[in-house]
């Protein structure tokens, strides 16, 4: 009995506390419930290690910033084994009761800025499940103290309106917030800035309305005209790379990377870049291959992602060993996916004004924010270039391509996004499997399954099946 009770507890999405950092049960000293400014750091340092894992496991994978050299692995092939599920399920929910602790013991202090600090984190862990998995428990879940072992799956659109009640409300406390130095101290992102906090609330709030846009739903185009135009000085974003949201690690403790102890043949020797990653590079001549990419005989050259089984190619150019401890790998939502957002906004009609200069923004600060320099030419002189007289669909997939690139190692955005607008376009090798159809989402875990069985029939009957195949909410 108690071993199923605890696999209820972790896999109903009900963990309520992590073993190190999240007791809320009153401690030997009298404490009834842990300071949020504890929980900070830990949770989004935890999420952002798991989400670098995965990405390296699956998002490059699938989107073919790399290939594997095993035959056994098959996810380039578009093969994503349900025990994959698991992970990411089980350790978001985890970290999502730390997040939502952050705001109770937020509002036990009349605290605004943890509060805000903890809607905003628990917007962008909800909407990674979401995206991820579809309906999931959202309004039940994480109750486990409550005695609620067995939540009910959130159809996703009702999770996406309260996500988006969640950002509209920390906008709104971070208007009023202060931390003071101690406090300060224990934010890993922003050292306690508040203004960037709220300009990170509201441009992973354009983020998310851009993602449902295209439903007609929940108002989401008049929302995004609002906060990029008509109030905008209600809802300030990122103007630079400098308020872009990432934890950047460290070489000690606490903040490692996912990737600081790795051996390099876990991170570089059993996989080669892919061929579309690199071959774009070099067109463009992207300074960023010396920040990413070894050479191979003097060249950056790729793999040929999704190749028959039997035909593993020879290894070519790889990751440098050095991106193990990279801080840029730490990154929530930057600056320069703000300005691609903008300019796929502008194209659309969404906001005033030409799309251009949001997408030239966009190119010079994903470069910039690596510290190199962008090369003479490189947005007059190759495919790079903007060409006013393009039709939509050119220039979206002109956007999404750079876009890609700017998401380099950030969870499963260039996925979600690869899933929403179908750019950048890819090439399909000759042994791709699941009929040839870039997955869509990830199954629910076998252990949800099992044991929440009767909510997780109702979800898969909402949603129309689990499978790799089936389309969630906003992309149907």
């Amino acid at each position: 009995m108690k071993k199923i009770i605890a696999t209820l507890i972790i896999t109903g999405s009900l963990v309520s506390c992590t073993k190190n950092f999240s007791e809320l049960n009153t401690s030997k000293d009298g404490a009834v419930m842990t300071t949020p400014e504890t929980l900070l750091g830990p949770a989004v340092h935890d999420v952002l290690k798991r989400n670098l894992n995965r990405c390296l496991r699956l998002t490059h994978e699938l989107m073919q910033v790399h290939v594997t050299l095993s035959d056994s692995d098959e996810i380039h092939r578009y093969v994503i084994r349900p025990q994959e599920s698991d992970y990411m399920w089980n350790n978001w929910y985890l970290q999502l009761t730390n997040i939502r602790d952050m705001y109770t013991g937020g509002d036990a202090i009349n605290s605004n800025a943890y509060m805000g600090i903890s809607l905003v984190l628990d917007a962008w862990v909800s909407s990674l499940l979401t995206d991820v998995y579809g309906d999931i428990p959202y309004f039940d879940a994480n109750k486990g103290r409550e005695g609620i072992l067995q939540p009910r799956f959130d159809r996703q659109k009702a999770i996406y309106e309260d996500l988006f009640k969640k950002l509209e409300k920390a906008n709104e406390l971070f208007k009023t917030a202060s931390l003071i130095d101690t406090e300060a101290k224990l934010d890993p992102i922003y050292a306690g800035d508040l203004t960037k906090w709220r300009k990170f609330g509201n441009s992973l709030y354009l983020r998310l309305l851009l993602r449902v846009s295209g439903t007609g739903e929940l108002n989401a185009v008049s929302k995004i005209g609002e906060i990029v135009d008509t109030k905008k000085t209600n809802y300030p974003i990122f103007t630079s790379n400098n308020d872009s949201a990432i934890l950047k690690f460290q070489t000690t403790a606490p903040y490692l990377s996912e990737f600081a102890e790795y051996r390099d043949l876990d991170f570089q020797v059993n996989n080669s870049l892919g061929e579309f990653f690199i071959d774009n590079l070099n067109e463009w001549n992207d300074p960023r291959r010396e920040k990413w990419a070894s050479k191979r005989d003097n060249a950056y050259v790729g793999i040929q992602s999704g190749y028959p089984v039997g035909q593993v190619p020879a290894p070519q150019s790889q990751y440098l060993a050095s991106l193990k401890s990279e801080p840029l790998l730490g990154n929530i939502i930057n600056y320069p996916e703000l300005q691609f957002i903008l300019a796929e906004c502008a194209l659309k009609g969404y906001i005033p004004g030409d799309a251009q200069p949001y997408y030239e923004a966009g190119v010079t600060a994903a470069i910039t924010m690596w510290g190199l320099t962008v090369p003479t030419g490189y947005l007059t002189d190759s495919s790079a270039q903007w060409y006013p007289n393009d039709d939509a669909s050119l220039k979206l997939h002109k956007i999404m391509l750079q876009k890609y690139y700017s998401l380099f190692f950030t969870d499963f955005q260039s996925w979600i996004e690869y899933r929403r607008t179908g750019f950048p376009v890819l090439p399909k090798g000759f042994g791709l499997q699941n009929d040839g159809v870039m997955p869509t989402r990830l199954k629910y875990p076998v252990n949800v399954q099992r044991v929440n069985r009767e909510n997780y029939l109702t979800a898969v009957a909402n949603m129309g099946g689990d499978d790799l195949k089936t389309k969630v909410w906003w992309n149907k």
